[in-house]
């Protein structure tokens, strides 16, 4: 009986992009604009565009353009001069969900990277149902919508992503890329500026099958050697470049999302001390005391505050970080306000053995920690969950997103 081929066979890179990412952020803030032309972008004579949304592209508009262009093309457009410290925010939630399922992650800008997912699927299964997921958790989280290429190498899994905006996914497994490829323009391969499409177009190749079809030599005389070869092997969908993941922050969390807005302070509560266990858990497996304890929360309308405290010494001991997010969420003084998301995060890490530890006058001594590493050696003996405080006792215990 023939072995059924699945659906991401031979496939491991994702390659992730926002849809209309600066635009669609606004939109989220602002959702009586959904479903109109939005432009993000400088105003006046000079103003550039920076992001539009896609009722706003099927006009012509794009970015880089002038805005007064733009608004010539889209007369109807809302034109909103943008907010960096908020992109840049859900950037970094973005980027923490990514290394939350794989560790290889290589960001490209503020709204893309590629993922190397090989090491993921025994637990979240293959690349297109990983990529699936990342998008519906994209959603989910920050209201934005993102569009997936899986396939086997950098280069083809960042043109499937394309094809597949806006608010898509497409696979391209190893058998089927020189069909995806050949018919597409000179123009989509890496490193295809205005100047090299003008000198493939007067030798007369428009297609990436029909540069794929000339001799590397002949690429090499008419646009250098290393060009010429470089877009020979792309057109063979040829890329070893693997995934180079960037060096994380060097800070550690986790968030969780509710199924429905809450606004019980108990329920808050209940969920920063077990994100703040969980985070505890990961300082002391990895050898780390964290300095400032910070929290997230995400009101119902999307809407994003943080706030954090530095310790008076650093600590891996999750009473502490509780005791900690919970003094900070109370200090906000809300009043049933329904609650979307919360997340506790610990920054300003140092190795475990290099802080000496500040003792209390009149503490035991054995005392919380103690008990919080005998809990981790039944952790691990027993799984997840099998001692923990009793608040959290008969709790289903929530899918707070480890995120480094």
């Amino acid at each position: 009986m023939a072995r059924e081929v699945g659906r991401a066979e031979g496939c491991t890179v994702l390659h992730v992009d926002m849809d209309a990412f600066f635009a669609s952020v606004e939109v989220r803030r602002r959702p009586e604009l959904a479903g109109t032309p939005v432009i993000v972008g400088g105003a006046g004579n000079r103003g550039v565009v920076t992001s539009a949304t896609y009722e706003a592209r099927r006009y012509g508009v794009h970015a880089a353009m002038p805005t007064a262009r733009a608004l010539r093309l889209c007369p109807t457009a809302t034109v909103l001069s943008g907010d960096m410290a908020l992109y840049a925010e859900v950037s970094r939630a973005v980027m923490a969900l990514f290394r939350s399922v794989t560790p290889l992650v290589e960001p490209l800008s503020m709204d893309e990277a590629f993922l190397d997912v090989a090491g993921a699927g025994r637990r979240l299964g293959d690349a297109a149902e990983i990529g699936e997921f990342l998008r519906a958790r994209v959603f989910d989280e920050q209201g934005i919508t993102c569009s997936v290429g899986v396939a086997g190498t950098k280069f083809v899994a960042k043109l499937a992503s394309t094809h597949a905006k806006p608010d898509g996914l497409l696979v391209v497994r190893p058998p089927e890329v020189m069909g995806f490829l050949h018919p597409l323009p000179v123009g989509a391969l890496w490193g295809v500026g205005p100047k090299t499409e003008e000198t493939l177009l007067r030798l007369g190749l428009r297609t990436v099958g029909d540069l794929a079809h000339v001799p590397a030599r002949t690429l090499q005389r008419a646009l250098g050697a290393a060009a010429g070869t470089h877009l020979h092997e792309l057109a063979w969908g040829r890329d070893p470049r693997r995934v180079v993941p960037d060096e994380p922050e060097r800070s550690t969390g986790a968030e969780e999302t509710f199924a429905t807005d809450v606004d019980d302070p108990r329920v808050v509560h209940r969920e920063l001390l077990r994100l703040a266990e969980r985070t505890a858990g990961r300082l002391r497996s990895t050898g780390w005391l964290a300095r400032t304890v910070s929290i997230k929360v995400r009101f119902a309308d999307f809407t994003t505050i943080t706030r954090s405290r530095t310790l008076g010494a650093p600590t891996d001991v999750g009473q502490e970080l509780y005791d900690t997010a919970r003094a900070l969420y109370d200090a906000l003084g809300l009043d049933r306000t329904r609650i979307r998301l919360v997340g506790v995060r610990v920054e300003r890490l140092v190795p475990a053995g290099s802080a000496p530890r500040q003792l209390e006058l009149g503490a035991r001594e054995h005392g919380r920690r103690e008990a919080e590493l005998a809990a981790d050696r039944a952790a691990r003996r027993f799984g997840a969950g099998a001692v923990r405080p009793a608040t959290l006792l008969g709790s289903s215990g929530g899918s707070g997103r480890p995120a480094r």
